[in-house]
């Protein structure tokens, strides 16, 4: 994430731009424990989420018995043939879902969720961010940190830091010709990639200080084995090394510095070596692991967690999906724009890049970037912000299957 407050990647000092921060997670941690004992969410997540959101561990229970509920009858409605066009989470934690029409508002509504006609919806303001995202495509708005769709306005939110260049001068007017359904945002943090250079590490970048954070692990059709991370953590290929020993290798990537592109990539897993299928909790016990059961894309304003290098276990809320972010090279090297990420409350640093993120049992993502300055000093329950790159997303691209527990 970046500052002025600046933006940057989560990866601690690999050879991308001065702020880079690669972080990890630990490659393999406890098992998770024996599934008939376990409660229905892992303690240390309800703890973590009730502190968040400033409500009880029961009700914090609650909301996410109610968002998996929720989740699954919007899911029914998609099988019987309504679509929607999007949905969200309010902040009391219900679900909204945009209809069509009057007819399926009600046949919604029926159903037991929320429902509204908007004036615009996902897909016609999917269009208007797309036609934002081919402008910055041929030059990096500078200054315009973000852009992203906001059901919940029904909205395209443009998040402006300075609008003094030329490039962020086009960029805003071409924003402004869609009226209404745009909101300026000024004012706002400059973002780059979380990267931070420490002695030591937990996915150390060939044989330097540099760090990630592990994030998931998948197969392809054949068997192999993959760790799929944020793209800038594997942006040169590099060979991975957890504990000193080399672990993975870069061995795919579609980050590119001063390009556009998205955060999304791979390395291949060695021999010996596997990543588990339950996320690690930090600080919250030696043995204390969330299992993965699947990755079911969690909707705006679901509960979620992370798990990095550098700030541990924190949570918060999912804001967005399909967000488009300026990263700012805090070398003066170009800037760099990526598209396709999510943008959450979660407090990450530099060092939590390719962090796994996690809401109930289903994976999310991995940390791309958050704010510069940003401290998330008391852990699990620090407020803060951050985006991340969503796995479904690589995981089709890729064609990978997740690993689950």
């Amino acid at each position: 994430m970046r500052n002025s407050r600046k933006y940057r990647l989560a990866a601690v000092g690999i050879a991308l731009s001065a702020s880079a921060v690669l972080g990890t997670q630990t490659l393999a941690q406890a098992q998770a424990q024996d599934t008939e004992s376990a409660p229905r969410y892992q303690p240390e997540m309800v703890r973590a989420l009730a502190a968040s959101l400033g409500v009880s561990e029961e009700a914090a229970v609650d909301r996410l018995d109610r968002q998996d509920a929720q989740q699954a009858t919007l899911n029914r409605l998609r099988k019987s043939g309504i679509a929607g066009d999007g949905a969200f989470f309010d902040a009391s934690g219900r679900l909204t879902v945009n209809a069509g029409d009057k007819a399926e508002a009600a046949r919604i509504e029926k159903a037991g969720l929320a429902a509204r006609v908007p004036a615009r919806g996902q897909a016609a303001l999917d269009r208007v961010k797309a036609e934002l995202d081919a402008l910055a495509a041929k030059k990096a708005p500078s200054g315009v940190v973000a852009w992203s769709v906001d059901l919940a306005s029904d909205k395209v939110i443009v998040k402006v830091n300075d609008d003094r260049g030329a490039a962020a001068g086009a960029f805003l007017a071409a924003a402004a010709k869609h009226g209404s359904a745009v909101r300026i945002v000024r004012g706002q943090e400059k973002i780059a990639a979380q990267s931070t250079i420490y002695p030591g590490s937990k996915m150390t970048i060939n044989s330097t200080t540099s760090w990630c954070s592990v994030g998931y692990g998948a197969e392809d059709s054949a068997g192999n084995q993959y760790l799929v991370t944020a793209g800038h953590c594997v942006a040169n290929l590099p060979t991975l090394r957890y504990s000193g020993t080399a672990f993975a290798k870069g061995y795919k990537t579609r980050y590119k510095q001063g390009s556009r592109g998205v955060d999304m990539g791979l390395a291949t897993v060695n021999s010996g070596y596997s990543i588990a299928t339950a996320v690690g909790t930090w600080g919250q016990g030696a043995t204390s692991t969330v299992a993965v059961k699947g990755s079911t894309r969690a909707a705006s304003g679901a509960a979620i967690c992370k798990s990095g290098a550098t700030t541990g276990w924190t949570c918060g809320k999912v804001d967005s999906y399909n967000n488009t972010v300026t990263y700012t090279d805090l070398n003066g090297g170009p800037d760099t724009v990526l598209t396709g990420l999510a943008t959450s409350t979660v407090c990450t640093q530099g060092g939590d890049s390719g962090g796994a993120y996690i809401s109930g049992n289903q994976a999310q993502g991995m940390t791309s970037g958050g704010p510069v300055g940003q401290k998330c000093t008391d852990g699990v329950y620090s407020k803060g912000s951050s985006y991340f790159q969503p796995l479904d997303d690589t995981l089709k691209y890729y064609g990978l299957t997740l690993n689950t527990n």
